[in-house]
């Protein structure tokens, strides 16, 4: 078969590597009918993430149609139409009991060796490094997917791929950024990041009854883009961002913040940063905090700052004073798929959420996939969402019309 493989920073190819097999009795083989490329795999490929190596298939964005199951799978049959969360969960261990999901104490196999970074394994994670366990990819035109019979969610036939398939991550990682917000009616929220997690945060937030949501971007698509889901829209170029929310908020600030940016953030150093310049000059930090930061300052006292921007190593300096002394909450973590699910079905079916609206860049053939990364990573002709259908598109994978691309303001 055909799959998108690391072989490197910055280095990836299209090439033929061999058919996933069954490993497990409740595993699946599924033929991959639609992927994506997610901001995520960008870390990959910039050399964020450790234990990557050469050959490894990438991808944790994708669905398609069961054509194998494992001995122990007697939830699926062949010929179901399936999303695949992109972690993966036994459904069986304390943590998938008390529904964290991306906490799975079973799934990855690997779990040893990541617990001397953070102190205790968490979920496996389709195409997602050695550290959460080196499971196969799925932007392939055939992925195996582990504990299948617990994650696979299988999706109504009158739906297209390119509506349901982003419940595998994005979608349901901003309704959480969101729903972690506590928002309460009449609300303001400021997301920080327009990519895709960001565009998902604001819709989410309106859905779950925010009265303002403001986002913060540069790039041109993303900022047309929240304009048209009703955010207001600030560019971080235009000026300090947080004298631009005090203006927007008449000093009161926002009730609650989204960091959709994560370690790759880019901006001018704060107050604090200046002043912690000699702790950064000693201690090796791996993610740059800027736009952390910049939430954390302009969040009101007593808010909550939710992060579902990505975080590898130690974020330094990150600005804790300001945390500490305003009362701050903070939720974060990886997204707990297999939660939202069927809620968010629920979203699509009744058109409150387009997930569809997102996308900007579409291909029939994997061969184009090493160029779309490059489009994707440099965010140019427009590129905000890339989706792949590794078999061609079909009835299937065209959009239907949706009764509405943004869900209107409480």
């Amino acid at each position: 078969m055909k799959a998108l493989v690391y072989h490197g920073r910055g280095d990836v190819r299209c090439e033929a590597v061999p058919d996933p097999m069954i490993e497990e009795g409740r595993d699946a083989i599924i033929k991959v009918t639609a992927c994506a490329i997610c901001g995520s795999d960008l870390h990959l490929i910039g050399g964020f993430v450790p234990e990557m190596k050469s050959g490894d298939l990438l991808g944790h964005e994708c669905m398609g149609e069961v054509v194998e199951v494992g001995c122990d799978n007697k939830r699926l049959k062949i010929g179901d139409r399936v999303v695949i969360p992109f972690c993966l969960a036994c459904g069986e261990c304390r943590m998938c009991k008390m529904e964290l999901y991306s906490c799975c104490e079973k799934s990855n196999r690997n779990g040893a060796d990541q617990a001397k970074s953070l102190g205790y394994p968490v979920a496996g994670a389709l195409g997602y490094s050695h550290m959460t366990g080196g499971y196969a990819g799925g932007q392939a035109e055939y992925v195996r997917v582990p504990f299948a019979d617990f994650g696979a969610f299988v999706v109504p036939q009158d739906f297209s791929d390119e509506q349901v398939l982003f419940l595998s991550d994005i979608f349901p990682t901003g309704y959480m950024a969101a729903e972690n917000c506590d928002i309460k009616k009449g609300q303001t929220v400021a997301v920080w990041g327009c990519g895709p997690v960001g565009l998902f945060s604001i819709m989410s937030a309106f859905v779950l009854g925010a009265e303002r949501v403001i986002a913060i971007d540069t790039v041109k698509e993303r900022i047309e883009l929240a304009r048209r889901l009703g955010a207001e829209v600030i560019d971080y170029k235009d000026g300090n961002v947080h004298e631009q929310i005090l203006g927007l908020t008449k000093g009161q600030g926002p009730d609650a913040v989204i960091e959709a940016v994560g370690m790759e953030s880019l901006g001018s150093e704060t107050a604090m940063q200046a002043v912690a310049s000699a702790v950064q000059s000693t201690i090796s930090a791996t993610d740059r905090p800027y736009a952390l930061n910049q939430a954390i300052m302009s969040c009101r006292p007593g808010g909550v700052v939710s992060v579902p921007g990505v975080y590898i190593g130690s974020a330094v300096a990150t600005a804790m004073g300001a945390f500490m002394n305003k009362g701050l909450t903070m939720k974060t973590g990886q997204t707990h798929v297999h939660r939202y699910l069927k809620k968010l079905m629920r979203l699509i079916e009744e058109g409150k959420v387009d997930p569809t609206l997102i996308i900007s860049h579409r291909t029939a053939n994997l061969e184009d996939g090493p160029n779309l990364y490059e489009t994707f990573q440099e965010k140019k002709d427009g590129c905000v969402k890339v989706v792949m259908f590794p078999h061609g598109r079909t009835s299937a994978s065209a959009t239907r019309p949706a009764e509405a691309t943004a869900p209107a303001n409480p």
